[in-house]
């Protein structure tokens, strides 16, 4: 595990294939997602602050809720619950959160980005102050999961539209995987990337993943591990 500071009082906890990161205001502070192998997240959070400690989760794969059970309750769109009880969720409370809700951390406002297709409950956490946005899956430089329950491409890309509508709202994008940060320039390669893999017109190379075939689909920026 290497944690990197990323600017004031905001961090980035790394397993090697998955992130997830801590952000502190005057009042609390607040974890995006509680890692995949990891179970103490909450407590790596601690020695790094001593605000109360509370969790968003961008989306439910298991690769974001490894430490959820240390929390009684967890911010989370609604949506996503049809993915997160799939899975063995631990039990908790969760705390509705939709497009553009706030939490205010104490003289940090994030605000929530509904964005939809990677699976039905995914969002983005914009920290309005430092223009810093914390993405999930759906937007990254590596392989995008696109296949199997809760995917659907479509979304997708009404999603990263919606993005582009709203870039000017920040400057910098802190993905989950892949690279630490990616320009906003990867946005519109992404969203022809993906209208190039449903109209057909990029062939897919087939790649085993844990056991099962998946075909990847590769757009230069990125890649879709996709299944119509």
């Amino acid at each position: 595990m290497e944690t990197i500071k990323l600017f004031e009082n905001t961090w980035a906890f790394d397993e090697g294939g998955v992130r997830f990161f801590l952000l502190a205001g005057n009042e609390q502070a607040l974890l995006i997602d509680s890692g995949m192998q990891t179970k103490n997240a909450k407590e790596l959070a601690a020695e790094l602050t001593k605000l109360p400690i509370k969790l968003i989760n961008t989306h439910a794969d298991r690769d974001h809720t490894g430490s959820n059970a240390e929390f009684d309750e967890v911010y989370m769109n609604p949506a996503e619950t049809v993915n997160y009880y799939q899975k063995g969720a631990p039990s908790g409370r969760i705390v509705a959160v939709d497009d553009k809700d706030i939490i205010d951390l104490g003289d940090r406002e994030l605000e929530i980005i509904a964005i939809p297709g990677h699976t039905p409950g995914s969002i983005a956490v914009l920290d309005k102050k430092s223009g810093a946005l914390f993405s999930g899956d759906p937007v990254q430089d590596g392989n995008i999961y696109m296949f199997g329950p809760c995917r659907e491409m479509h979304a997708y890309i009404l999603s990263i539209e919606k993005l582009e509508r709203l870039s000017d709202k920040y400057t910098t994008i802190y993905p989950s995987h892949g690279s630490l940060t990616v320009s906003k320039d990867i946005l519109p390669k992404l969203r022809e990337g993906a209208k190039k893999v449903l109209a057909g017109e990029i062939e897919a190379e087939t790649i085993d993943l844990w056991g099962n075939k998946v075909n990847l689909y590769k757009v230069g920026v990125a890649g879709f591990l996709y299944d119509e």
